[in-house]
Protein backbone atom coordinates (compact mmCIF):
# COMPACT_ATOMS: atom_id res chain seq x y z
CA UNK A 1 0.00 0.00 0.00
CA UNK A 2 1.43 3.40 -0.93
CA UNK A 3 1.26 6.53 1.21
CA UNK A 4 -1.74 7.96 -0.66
CA UNK A 5 -3.75 4.76 -0.16
CA UNK A 6 -2.79 4.61 3.52
CA UNK A 7 -3.78 8.26 3.95
CA UNK A 8 -7.16 7.73 2.25
CA UNK A 9 -7.91 4.62 4.31
CA UNK A 10 -6.89 6.40 7.50
CA UNK A 11 -9.14 9.36 6.72
CA UNK A 12 -12.05 7.00 6.03
CA UNK A 13 -11.43 5.27 9.37
CA UNK A 14 -11.29 8.64 11.16
CA UNK A 15 -14.65 9.58 9.63
CA UNK A 16 -16.08 6.24 10.76
CA UNK A 17 -14.76 6.81 14.29
CA UNK A 18 -16.24 10.31 14.43
CA UNK A 19 -19.60 8.95 13.32
CA UNK A 20 -19.59 6.27 15.97
CA UNK A 21 -18.54 8.73 18.69
CA UNK A 22 -21.26 11.16 17.66
CA UNK A 23 -23.81 8.34 17.69
CA UNK A 24 -23.74 8.26 21.46
CA UNK A 25 -24.42 4.54 21.85
CA UNK A 26 -20.92 3.50 22.94
CA UNK A 27 -19.75 2.70 26.41
CA UNK A 28 -17.20 4.98 28.00
CA UNK A 29 -14.47 2.40 27.43
CA UNK A 30 -15.37 2.01 23.76
CA UNK A 31 -15.44 5.78 23.34
CA UNK A 32 -12.01 6.19 24.91
CA UNK A 33 -10.53 3.42 22.75
CA UNK A 34 -11.97 4.91 19.57
CA UNK A 35 -10.86 8.40 20.54
CA UNK A 36 -7.32 7.14 21.10
CA UNK A 37 -7.31 5.32 17.75
CA UNK A 38 -8.61 8.44 16.01
CA UNK A 39 -6.00 10.65 17.64
CA UNK A 40 -3.20 8.30 16.55
CA UNK A 41 -4.50 8.15 12.99
CA UNK A 42 -4.88 11.93 12.91
CA UNK A 43 -1.27 12.42 13.94
CA UNK A 44 -0.05 9.96 11.27
CA UNK A 45 -2.12 11.76 8.64
CA UNK A 46 -0.78 15.12 9.79
CA UNK A 47 2.78 13.83 9.39
CA UNK A 48 1.98 12.42 5.94
CA UNK A 49 0.57 15.79 4.85
CA UNK A 50 3.67 17.58 6.11
CA UNK A 51 5.89 15.17 4.19
CA UNK A 52 3.79 15.67 1.05
CA UNK A 53 4.02 19.46 1.37
CA UNK A 54 7.80 19.24 1.71
CA UNK A 55 8.04 16.96 -1.33
CA UNK A 56 5.90 19.34 -3.44
CA UNK A 57 7.93 22.29 -2.21
CA UNK A 58 11.17 20.55 -3.13
CA UNK A 59 9.89 19.87 -6.65
CA UNK A 60 8.89 23.51 -6.97
CA UNK A 61 12.33 24.61 -5.79
CA UNK A 62 14.01 22.32 -8.34
CA UNK A 63 11.97 23.77 -11.18
CA UNK A 64 12.78 27.36 -10.22
CA UNK A 65 16.54 26.77 -10.32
Amino acid sequence: MNNAEYFEQSMARIEEIVGRLEGGSLTLGESIALYKEGAELTEKCRKALTEARLAVSAVGDEKSE
